[in-house]
């Protein structure tokens, strides 16, 4: 609101916004990028960038030690993160008391992506990066995407390149800003700025970054492990309607999605019912948590060189050394958590009237601020249940591995965040199932529509980093 010769002025809502980004997503070719350059850049990007990881014992990690009151492993600075232990006490599911090793790291970071009208179409500054956990090399990652510890500059490195764009950036010039978490099993009540800032002036582009559209990145999304967690997250944080419109739509899937996105479609169910939903399995579960010394946690043992479970399931923490010439410090070592076994991460999805609909899961994770959050519909690391209780299987797991060729939408390797997860990655996957399925009534699933998802997305702790992922991929579909 401004005031002007004792006048008020009141702003309205950008009405050519959704328009705007449904032209960004039709542009799947024919950015000031062309899809050759983008394989180019990333060629030219993984050759330039040289990133030397190799794992190394933790006595020989540098400014990083292991507490010797409690066993919680952190930097010297007390900024970054820690390695603790966490105490789960729950009246759901199969195991109701454990502990386990968590990542602590209670500053907020930013994740954030520029956009920029050029020749008429929105489009997205993207960042070659590399992280130490990679399982490649450079992946497709936001304009922005940096820890406090790093943009405050603890390690007295070189500053992060285009901060000062999202720091200082006018309320009015924001199309999303928003808190959503990070993985619950693996960190405790992890928070990030997920931010997108429009922009009008031409900014000088360094080496490292392009311009893609909207459309191009829906594209690079079906490439393993190209686009980067990060990146994911805060695309899905894009305001609902970029899939289009129905007259757009190249085909009868493109039009179910974008009749998805489109709050005048319909839904299976109303907005008071799905919060009503939400708030009744927030306030069912009791899910206790309390951060404990990491030397107390029971089952877990630490060598020279991890801290691991004493089955050699779920992950470990191992302690790596990394040498950069791509980075704010050219040199460090740091822990990350290591997964045993990769993941299966699915959504199934069903036409309702011609409308997508996509089943949730109201999952609990001992790392989430409130009690659940939604998630796709399957999560899990198959191998695990092999070890764990028939009933603790994962409801549609089997229909999942089961789903017949036709089914499937979208199958990609997609990787988990390469800062903090040692080859961390799972195959993210959209699976079609027919309008009746399923005839069951779980009470921890919900069909719900492109729109409703998006609008959930706009509040922090609603829908998790996972599902962020698919709803990315899920405007994407063609």
């Amino acid at each position: 609101m401004e005031r002007h010769a004792g006048a008020v002025l009141l702003r309205k809502p950008d009405v050519t916004l959704p328009h705007r980004l449904a032209r960004s997503a039709l542009a799947v070719t024919g950015g000031v990028t062309s899809d050759a350059d983008v394989h180019r850049w990333l060629d030219e990007r993984n050759t330039a960038q040289r990133h030397d990881v190799w794992r190394i014992p933790f006595q020989e990690m540098s400014s990083w030690a292991f507490d010797p009151t409690t066993g919680n492993l952190g930097h010297q600075s007390g900024r970054f993160f820690t390695v603790e232990g966490l105490q789960v006490d729950t009246d759901y599911g199969p195991i109701p008391h454990w502990s386990q090793p968590i990542v602590n790291q209670p500053e907020i970071g930013i994740l954030g992506i520029v956009v920029r009208e050029i020749d008429g179409v929105l489009h997205c500054l993207m960042q070659a990066k590399s992280e130490p956990g990679n399982v490649n090399g450079v992946q497709i990652s936001p304009t922005v995407q940096a820890t406090k510890s790093n943009y405050t500059r603890v390690h007295q490195g070189k500053p992060v390149r285009y901060l000062e764009l999202f720091r200082n950036a006018p309320r009015e010039l924001m199309l999303a800003d928003v808190l959503q978490s990070e993985q619950g099993s693996w960190f405790y009540r992890k928070r990030n700025r997920n931010m997108i800032v429009e922009i009008s002036e031409d900014i000088e582009l360094i080496d490292d970054f392009r311009w893609l559209t909207i459309g191009q990145l829906h594209e690079l999304l079906k490439v393993d492990n190209l686009v980067n967690m990060d990146a994911r997250t805060v695309l899905s944080c894009m305001p609902v309607g970029l899939a289009g419109t129905i007259e757009d739509a190249e085909s009868e899937l493109a039009a179910t999605v974008a009749l998805s996105s489109d709050y005048a479609s319909g839904s299976l169910h109303v907005p008071v019912e799905v919060m009503s939903w939400i708030t009744d399995r927030q306030a069912r579960h009791i899910v206790d948590t309390s951060l404990i010394p990491l030397d107390r946690v029971r089952h877990w043992h630490r060598t020279e060189d991890e801290i691991a479970h004493e089955l050699g399931v779920f992950f470990s923490i191992i302690a790596v050394e990394i040498s950069t010439n791509s980075r704010e410090v050219p040199s460090w070592t740091q822990p990350l958590v290591k997964p045993h076994g990769d993941g299966l991460v699915a959504l199934l999805v069903k036409r309702v009237d011609g409308v997508l609909h996509a089943l949730v899961n109201a999952r609990i994770e001992p790392g989430y601020l409130d009690v659940v959050e939604l998630a796709p519909t399957v999560q899990c690391t198959p191998r695990t249940y092999a070890l764990l209780p028939p009933e603790a299987r994962p409801p549609f797991l089997d229909l999942v591995l089961g789903r017949r060729p036709e089914q499937v939408l979208f199958s990609t390797e997609l990787s988990e965040e390469g800062g903090r997860f040692h080859h961390a990655r799972s195959r993210y996957e959209i699976v079609e199932v027919d309008p009746d399925y399923p005839d069951a009534d779980l009470s921890d699933f919900r069909w719900l529509t492109l729109h409703q998802l998006g609008e959930l997305l706009k509040h922090s702790h609603y829908v998790n980093v996972q599902a962020r992922s698919l709803i990315a991929c899920l405007r994407g579909l063609r």
